[in-house]
């Protein structure tokens, strides 16, 4: 591989994990966000929220601009708009503003991934698209686990706002860079992707259609919990809407000659089942990222530093695997790799389905390390597989396609997560609170206890005005912490019944090695 080849790799690989990063970098500055511009939780939400949107709508129509545009011409454009949106979330003075931008920053960010995919996978030949899945994955996988450790680090030591300013150097670097090497060769499509009637031809409806349709969806997903679901008339309009759109969408795409998504592909059943695996993956990524967190915080009250340098070591396991993984997958049948990856699954969620206040550093590290490998031999074959059996425009149109299906898997996943956790939450305190009482015998052992010198310190902490009333407040605080711990392991067993669904697919994933071999490297 020449030095141009890799120039170009280094610049898809620093734009997609930017992109990535961004997705969970900010959640864990919105407490410094809400008090710097005066907000609510309700409404900063909007600055997650707009930019998800913005990212899940523009993802299946990047193929599409990148066609009339021009490849070069949109990448970079990208890349430009991405570093300045950022710069403009840096220094906006007010929510509104704010918002606005990270629209904007959303809206480039999206068209990132898939051609920085597609960039990858042409520097190499067919039968070694699995070193390109490997470099790509490493931005994809470890981009959601480096997000909040680097946002947390960011905004206790230098403010909120440099969590957008740090992607101003990385995004200049990666435009220069990107200027100087990137060429219309590298990134140009067949001669009959380029006929002049899809360069004339503006599918408005189909554009509209997708727009409302995804749109739609991922506020619902979004905002659902946060808006008690269908009790909410704005929840219940987005999702009527975005049904009609999607399946409006998908009956006009299939007529009009020169559709803004090509949905015919989704005929080839390694479509169709790849976005499936991508969808259960994302669904396992998101929701572990989510929710192993927020536990730890809860349970061990660890702060958000620590918290993320638990996830280290499993990151550094997938960036170890995903090479071996790579060349695997260039010999051996997917299907394999995939069983693999979803063991590690079962693995991974059956260990924190045991998890417990008395779960050791030890016990966690293990369950993560389980999800590391999981991720490391899932992303591979399933992208890999189905990227190495198209070229050109199908080949963007396909990654723009498995990109927004794992995010909207992750959306479903936090949406899932958020919606059982509050309810379950609920139950299983009244259970628990419904055996402790101040007849039963081990209840008021433990409140004879707590009137010492500790509970009469934490009594005063409390501006309680006697030992008895601190120790019933430590028993709920316990209460609360078990109920927790009960649902985070109904949750896991749930969440374990969804891949199982997600993964069976796996079993009809055929790959067609006589197309796997074109070469098309440089």
């Amino acid at each position: 591989m020449n030095t141009k080849s890799v120039l170009i790799i280094a610049v898809a690989s620093l734009a997609s994990l930017l992109e990535v990063i961004d997705t969970s970098i900010v959640n864990v500055a919105i407490p410094a966000m809400m008090g710097n511009l005066g907000v609510s939780l309700d409404d900063i939400s909007a600055v997650v929220t707009g930019y998800a949107i913005a990212n899940a709508v523009v993802l299946p129509l990047s193929a599409w601009a990148a066609n009339r545009i021009g490849k070069r011409k949109y990448y970079l454009g990208c890349i430009a708009a991405f570093t300045a949106s950022s710069f403009a979330c840096g220094i906006s003075p007010n929510l509104q503003t704010l918002v606005l931008c990270r629209i904007l920053q959303g809206l480039a960010g999206g068209a990132l991934l898939p051609t920085s995919q597609e960039l990858i996978f042409n520097q190499f030949p067919k039968e070694k698209s699995g070193y390109a899945g490997a470099i790509f994955g490493l931005s994809i996988i470890i981009g959601p686990t480096l997000g909040p450790v680097l946002g947390g680090y960011l905004s206790d030591n230098f403010g909120w706002r440099s969590v957008f300013n740090v992607n101003i150097p990385l995004g200049v670097l990666a435009l220069l860079i990107g200027y100087v090497v990137i060429t219309d060769d590298e990134v140009s499509m067949s001669e009959s992707d380029f006929n002049e009637n899809s360069r004339n031809y503006i599918d408005f409806k189909g554009l509209a259609l997708l727009c409302a349709g995804i749109g739609g969806l991922q506020y619902v997903l979004e905002r659902g919990e946060a808006n008690d679901w269908f009790s909410s008339d704005l929840i219940v309009a987005c999702s009527i809407i975005s049904i009609v759109s999607l399946v409006t969408f998908v009956w006009w795409e299939l007529k009009v000659d020169n559709p803004v998504v090509d949905m015919k592909l989704f005929r080839k059943s390694t479509v169709s089942i790849g976005v499936m695996l991508i969808a259960g993956m994302g669904f396992f990524i998101y929701s572990s990222v989510f929710i192993t967190p927020y536990f730890i915080n809860l349970v061990f009250h660890y702060n958000a530093t620590q918290t993320g340098m638990l996830f280290i070591p499993g990151a550094v396991l997938t960036m170890l695997l995903l090479p071996v993984v790579g060349a695997l997958t260039d010999r051996i049948d997917p299907r394999y790799l995939i069983a693999t990856g979803f063991c590690g699954v079962c693995v991974c969620l059956l260990l924190m389905s045991r998890f417990s206040t008395l779960t050791s550093e030890w016990s966690m590290l293990t369950a993560l390390f389980a999800r590391a490998f999981a991720m490391a031999f899932l992303f591979l074959p399933i992208t890999s597989s189905v990227s190495s059996q198209f070229e050109g425009y199908d080949l963007a149109q396909v990654s723009g396609l498995l990109n927004l299906l794992r995010q909207i898997g992750g959306s479903f996943s936090i949406a899932l997560v958020g919606t059982i956790l509050s309810r379950n939450m609920h139950q299983n305190m009244l259970n628990l609170t419904s055996k402790v009482s101040l007849l039963n015998q081990q209840t008021q052992i433990t409140v004879a206890q707590a009137n010492g010198a500790v509970a009469l310190k934490m009594s005063k902490t409390l501006g309680c005005n006697n030992p008895d009333a601190g120790a019933l407040m430590a028993i709920a605080a316990r209460i609360k912490s078990q109920a927790f711990v009960v649902t985070f392991d109904q949750l896991m067993i749930i969440i374990l019944f969804v891949e199982i669904l997600c993964f069976l697919p796996a079993i009809w994933l055929k790959i067609d090695r006589t197309k796997q071999v074109r070469f098309t490297g440089h």
